[in-house]
């Protein structure tokens, strides 16, 4: 018998046992394939406490899908590999780069890597750590693979999210070669999410020796854009004049610095900003007065929500008389503050006029008056809305969270029938529901009482995939079936006991006339 004088390795063992089995009879190889095709469950690759992780072995495809080729990789084959690739970032989050790279070398040198299989990979490993780093390292030292500006964006973002901004700078120097918006955009967005707005600063004035990037007006526009979204608009007006020698602002620049400062709530330096870009000979665009409506808008529903409608009506006029023509975004910002103050009714003739502007709504417009509409226990109206919304084409915003924040809001209203009738269009759409919208439809079936449909909705439940837990629900006081006493029938009184009855009321009103002795001093 022939012998190999090397041990064969894991890949050729697999290839061995399908061949074996492939040639076997057909019952024998399908019960062993679907053993080892058993996919592996996501909240196994986790650890379960923070002193000591548990992990099960990944499941390794035997079929010749786990291949080289990217074209050849199906999606369920795509998330075994991703999984597979988690286990080893997982299972040694605590060791060096370079082990992991080796290790990699050893186990994937088989496969391309794709950037679908990268992205995959990081979402789920979020606890991988710095191991992530020898991962990259890895893609880059692998011959079959390039890195990109998209993917260097991955690494970017998930250092972003541990707050790891030295493995960011790592990466951004070596991948400097490659890298392009998508890069600059991420490695921003994290700095000014996390709060490091001084070092978004730096970061400007120092990226294009450091790390490659070139410091135009885009970029400066793309920073001053995060900045201000995030309520940081005094550190970007300043960053802006720092560099209006090398790059001058232009309109869209000023409409953000505007646009910042009403995020922040702070109407007078916005106004103070608009007339200093009146007097440098800048036009204010509708992306501004947008913003100063809504500020204004926001301040009238805290301190006077009766003066909301003529204090934006003031904001209206202005850009009539500066020419500034409304937009959707004009009537959003309207129907939305209106609909916050409960004026439904304001808020639907509002978009019954939109078309005198030329405007038509989109599927914020349809969304927002959704959900006011069913807040107002305007049921039919609601969904007339939601066919009117498909019938736009904006059919596709109705997703499974729009779903759920209808439900939530009809069983906050105790409309728990109609609930059910929008969690069946839900499911008729091809929305699949979630835990939380199982849970919230169970919790409001039981507290009415209603037992028996909350069990066939948690056996649909199940038989979904979805992984409802099994808790106690409370029943609602005001739902509870009281018991109905019997009534006790009046007596009717004989003719002998009427009389007597009379008898002793004449006697009562005699006695009352008569004069009563007064009591002696003792």
């Amino acid at each position: 018998m022939w012998r190999s004088s090397t041990p064969l390795t894991s890949l050729q063992l697999r290839r061995f046992l399908l061949r074996c089995f492939s040639s076997s009879s057909p019952s024998s190889s399908s019960i062993v394939l679907s053993y080892c095709l058993r996919p592996t469950s996501y909240l196994d690759l986790y650890p379960l406490s923070s002193s000591r992780r548990h992990f099960t072995p990944p499941s390794f495809p035997l079929s010749r899908r786990f291949s080289s080729q990217p074209n050849d990789i199906a999606d369920d084959d795509l998330f075994q590999i991703a999984e597979s690739l988690s286990f080893e970032l997982l299972t040694y989050a605590d060791s060096e780069p370079v082990p992991i790279i080796q290790r990699l070398q050893r186990s994937f040198s088989h496969i391309t890597p794709s950037p679908p299989l990268i992205l995959q990979t990081l979402n789920i490993s979020p606890d991988a750590g710095r191991t992530v780093l020898g991962f990259y390292k890895w893609l880059s030292s692998n011959p079959k693979f390039a890195h990109s500006d998209e993917t260097l964006s991955f690494f970017v973002d998930y250092f972003g999210r541990r707050k790891d901004f030295k493995a960011t700078h790592e990466v951004l120097v070596d991948g400097r070669d490659f890298a392009g918006a998508k890069t600059l955009e991420s490695a921003v967005d994290r700095l000014v999410r996390a709060g490091r707005v001084t070092q978004v600063v730096s970061f400007f004035d120092r990226m294009e020796v450091d790390y490659g990037f070139r410091r135009d007006r885009e970029s400066l526009t793309m920073v001053v854009s995060k900045l201000c979204e995030n309520g940081f608009a005094s550190h970007a007006e300043k960053m802006v004049k720092n560099v209006a020698n090398e790059i001058f602002p232009n309109e869209t620049i000023c409409d953000l610095l505007i646009k910042g400062w009403c995020v922040d709530g702070k109407l007078d330096e916005a106004k103070r900003l608009a007339e200093e870009m009146y007097r440098g000979g800048f036009r204010i665009g509708t992306l501004a007065y947008n913003s100063i409506l809504d500020c204004v808008c926001k301040l009238c529903r805290k301190k006077d929500p009766f003066r909301l409608e003529s204090e934006a009506e003031k904001i209206l006029v202005d850009m009539d008389v500066a020419g500034v023509p409304r937009n959707v975004e004009t009537f959003n910002v309207l129907i939305t503050n209106l609909c916050k103050i409960r004026k439904t009714e304001d808020a639907m003739n509002l978009f019954s006029r939109m078309g005198e502007w030329g405007c038509y709504p989109n599927q914020t417009t349809f969304l927002v008056l959704t959900r006011s509409l069913y807040q107002a226990a305007r049921v039919g109206e609601g969904d007339e809305m939601i066919d009117r919304m498909k019938s736009a084409g904006f059919g596709d915003a109705l997703d499974k969270k729009a779903y759920y924040g209808f439900i939530k809001i009809l069983c906050g209203i105790e409309r728990i029938d109609h609930a059910m009738t929008v969690f069946a269009k839900m499911k008729e759409d091809g929305c699949k529901p979630g835990i939380k919208t199982y849970d919230l439809l169970m919790g409001k079936l039981c507290a009415h009482g209603r037992i028996d449909k909350a069990n066939s909705l948690s056996s649909e439940a199940v038989d979904r995939g979805v992984s409802v837990e099994p808790k106690s629900y409370k029943l609602d006081p005001r739902f509870v079936k009281k018991p109905t006493v019997a009534k006790k029938e009046k007596k009717r009184e004989t003719f002998p006991e009427k009389m007597a009855r009379k008898r002793s009321r004449l006697k009562k009103i005699r006695l009352s006339f008569v004069k009563k002795p007064k009591r002696r001093a003792i």
